[in-house]
């Protein structure tokens, strides 16, 4: 997919479900970048982005109008105490992957979690001790580019095709750490 073109960023429609998938699929059968074993029926993940769309934002990249990427935010932890926090997703299509798509979801991503009222991003991400053919350091390098720092690593977390891979938690501060926030509030789209 040529990326030199203008790409849009746009709140995700029920129409780019099977896209989001499709490129969701990709990276659990041909990579350890998500520790899931089978990819979801497109039902299932369409579930999964409903659920969180139904109080976060999900913006997807749309080139030549095809689907070439998407970034979302959900619940952090279940405890009201978390509610300032996210964890952040974002996957790009494999042939727009270091071409500006994922700077710009994750702008987008940003910009729409700040006017909720969250404070903080949390990423997490597998990591390899040695980039291999199903896992590099790319999304690591991608996140401390975005701003994101490591704050914490668990080692040989998870076992994928035979191999055990390290898992890091990335932290991007996006608002203040005033006492007695208000509560965030659900994303409306514009």
């Amino acid at each position: 997919m040529d990326s030199g073109s203008k790409t849009e960023i746009r709140a995700v429609r029920e129409s780019d479900l099977r896209g989001l998938n499709r490129i969701y699929a990709y990276y659990v059968k041909n990579t350890a970048v998500t520790f899931e074993d089978e990819a979801p029926s497109d039902e299932e993940f369409s579930e999964r982005i409903r659920k969180v769309t139904a109080f976060y934002p999900c913006f997807v990249a749309v080139l030549h109008g095809e689907v070439a990427g998407y970034a979302y935010a959900g619940k952090f932890k279940d405890r009201s105490a978390y509610d300032w926090a996210v964890e952040t997703t974002i996957y790009v299509a494999p042939g727009c992957v270091a071409r500006g798509t994922g700077r710009k979801l994750y702008a987008a991503l940003e910009r729409a979690l700040r006017s909720q009222g969250i404070v903080n991003m949390y990423a997490c991400i597998a990591c390899p001790k040695r980039e291999d053919e199903y896992l590099t350091f790319g999304s690591v390098e991608f996140h401390k580019k975005t701003g994101f720092r490591t704050v914490g690593k668990f080692e040989n977390c998870g076992n994928k095709f035979g191999r055990w891979y390290d898992m890091v938690w990335m932290e991007k501060v996006i608002g203040s750490h005033i006492k007695n926030p208000p509560r965030p509030v659900p994303f409306k789209a514009i």
